[in-house]
This record gives C-alpha cells, structure tokens and sequence, in this order.
C-alpha cells in the first residue's frame, strides 16, 4: 500500500527529515556544467519536492555525495596528524534505479574488495535512498538490457502524481512522518520496460578481445578528456593530493580525489613509463573493465546501463555502440589465431 501527499505536505516531511539528515537531489543548477557556462542537472541539496528534476536525467550521477569529488582525510604538521571530522549529519540521496544499482557497485569496490575504506564506510553507514521512479526510457539509456531497470532494495519510492506525489516508504523510521499526511492510495514504483538502445554482451567474451584491431579507432577518436569517468555512476577511481599551507610549509592537508583512467599521466609510473598512453587502450581498458573483469570478480556487470558517458562524450563515442562490437571483434580475433 502506498501513500499520496500534497505538495506542501511532503515538503513538511521533508522538514522534519532535514533535522537528521542532508537531503541530495538531482537539481537544475544555472551556470552549473563543470565544462561550460551552461545550464547542468546534478546533485545539490534541497528543502522542497520541486526542487527534484523528475522529468529529465541528471548530467552527473549521486556519486558527487557518497563518493565527494575533492574529500580531505586528514591534516598534518611536522609532528601531529589529525583525521578530518565526517559529516555529522546523515544523508538521504533521491535517485533512479540505475544509480541505486550503481551503488551495490560502489560497496563492492570499496567495501567488499579485499579490504573495507574507512572513510567511504563512515559516510555509506548514514545514507539512505529515495527512488525516483521511471515512466519511460532516457536518450541514450540502456537500462533494460543491463538488468537494472527496476529495483526494489529502497527507504523510499516516490514519483509525481496529479496534484501530489505517490510514495511507497519501506524505512521503519520514517513511517509515521509520512502516514501522518498522506492519503493511502495504491502505488507501484514505475520502471522501464524497453529502451530504445539495445546491448548485448556477448557469452563467449574473454580478455583476447584486447588485441582486436577495433581498439585503434579510438586512439583517434578519443580526446582523452575523461568525461565519461566522471559521469559514469560506477567509476571509483581516485588520485592522492598533499596540500602543503602556503603560511607554513610544513603544514598541510591529505586530499583523496576523483581521477579518471582515460586521462593522460593516470598510468604513468617512476622512471618515465606509461602501460597505457594509446587512446584506444585506455577505452579498451574501461570498457572490458565494466563488461568482463569485474563481472569474473562479482558475478555480475558493472556498467548499468544509464547512458550518461554516451550523453556526455564531445566527440560523440557511443560505450553502448562499442560494446555491440565485441561480438564480431571476438570472431576476428578467434579466427586470426
């Protein structure tokens, strides 16, 4: 059973919400694209439901709040070192099915990969997820083929309604808020049923795909920007920083930052070499990344199918397209041998 609130009325919820939590929403920000003046939908806080950018995809995923694009995780002097404080408040991050796929994706990574990180645990053990449901497919989205069209691992459902909003609420805690103002109605999250865009990752796929030829053509085609990194809802890859104070050299600060493999110096090592200065083989690396090797490792793809690299590359590179290649590349290669 599933409830439906007014406008004001679930801005109220919000409300009472906010005094324990950030709440983070896909929001149209003026001005906001990292790579022009121009308008971009990403995540930002909110206070009232309108703010919450429903009808369109948001340019960049909710990994800019559970994973931050620049976090400090200590302060240093000559003799001291301090842990930066985690956030005291915890947070509560609306998002699509896709990107609540993408997030088992990221706990496998930093909290199952051998190891468990510190700093993505203390932040991860405070959030909770509010699903936006989907009506219909996105340009460029390929949900459907990657399994992860609907989901129902949610705190909170929620998508507009005529004169309100419908919410399926699962979080315990969170059940007399909204029971308390909402009207019982029947309620199923949307989800998507068919994407234009169609993918299939071929069964017989194995690491002798990379010495296709097909990679070559991106060693042109491909700028290098890194884009498609920082879009993506699954990428996690990061650089240190040491920030030394300009007032006293000796002080400073420890900084873990986004990073991208398909930019230049992502590979390099001491001594000067560099495993993967080709463009084509730093693609070849991302894709068989999110196709192959990390479903041997977990059993499952970590592509998600939400079309953002596709949405953002200026050079007009389709993942979806080259993953459709490598069907015929594995036929090419197993009859060259």
């Amino acid at each position: 059973m599933g409830l439906k609130l007014s406008k004001e009325d679930f801005d109220a919820c919000l409300a009472q919400m906010s005094a324990d939590y950030d709440i983070y929403a896909p929001v149209r920000m003026a001005g906001g694209n990292p790579f022009s003046d121009t308008d971009c939908i990403r995540y930002g806080k909110i206070e009232s439901i309108e703010e919450v950018v429903f009808e369109e995809k948001s340019n960049y995923s909710y990994k800019e709040v559970l994973l931050p694009l620049s976090e400090t995780l200590f302060y240093f002097t000559e003799n001291q070192v301090k842990e930066a404080d985690g956030k005291e408040k915890g947070g509560i991050i609306f998002l699509r099915s896709c990107d609540l796929h993408a997030v088992k994706r990221m706990d496998d990574i930093y909290l199952e990969n051998g190891f468990e990180d510190y700093y993505y645990k203390r932040l991860r053990e405070k959030v909770k997820f509010v699903l936006m449901g989907c009506k219909e497919s996105f340009k460029n989205c390929f949900c459907v083929s990657m399994n992860t069209n609907a989901c129902s691992d949610y705190d909170l459902a929620v998508e507009p309604a005529e004169d309100g909003y419908l919410l399926d609420c699962k979080a315990d805690a969170w059940q007399d808020i909204f029971t308390a103002t909402g009207e019982p109605t029947a309620y199923e999250p949307s989800c998507v049923k068919e994407n234009s865009v169609k993918v299939s990752i071929p069964d017989s796929l194995t690491a002798e795909v990379a010495k296709s030829e097909m990679w070559r053509e991106y060693d042109g085609r491909c700028v290098n920007c890194g884009r498609c990194n920082f879009a993506c809802p699954t990428c996690t890859c990061f650089t240190m920083q040491d920030i030394f104070y300009t007032d006293n050299g000796k002080a400073g600060e420890r900084r873990r930052v986004q990073a991208s493999c398909m930019v230049d110096g992502f590979t390099d090592v001491a001594g000067g070499g560099c495993y993967r200065s080709k463009n084509g083989d730093r693609m070849r690396f991302k894709v068989l990344h999110k196709v192959l090797d990390y479903k041997q490792r977990f059993g499952y793809h970590m592509c998600v199918g939400c079309g953002r690299c596709d949405d953002i590359c200026p050079e007009y590179i389709s993942f979806s397209g080259i993953v459709n290649k490598l069907d015929q590349a594995m036929t090419e290669v197993e009859t060259d041998e």
